[in-house]
């Protein structure tokens, strides 16, 4: 199985994980036959390892809390959904903008054409 997050997700290398992330949700592949979804509670790192310790994922009898990563495998975070509503308007407002030019460009145009008959 191979794990790359959903369209909801921005993968960074476990490497990458600070006390930022402490409460994000998370998501990644720890082996061939899993995948984790929980809740960052702690993380503790050294020059090869990202340990992980998850709210959200213990308590039943094939359930783990706590996981070490290579530094260089990709982990999944959940996009922020302010800043992904706030790049979603300013492309709209972006949008509207280049049409209301091209509007005003063709009027402009039609004008210009009116004067010269």
């Amino acid at each position: 199985m191979e794990y790359n997050g959903s369209s909801f997700e921005k993968a960074i290398p476990a490497g990458e994980l600070d006390r930022r992330h402490v409460g994000q949700s998370i998501s990644f592949q720890p082996n061939d036959f899993t995948v984790v979804f929980g809740t960052i509670a702690g993380i503790a790192r050294t020059e090869a390892l990202v340990y992980l310790s998850l709210d959200g994922v213990s308590g039943g009898t094939h359930l783990k809390d706590e996981y070490d990563l290579p530094i260089d495998r990709d982990v999944y975070l959940q996009l922020d959904p302010l800043s992904t509503a706030e790049k979603g308007l300013a492309d709209a407002a972006k949008a509207v903008r280049e049409k209301l030019d091209e509007f005003g460009k063709n009027i402009r145009d039609r004008d210009q054409g009116k004067e010269s008959e």
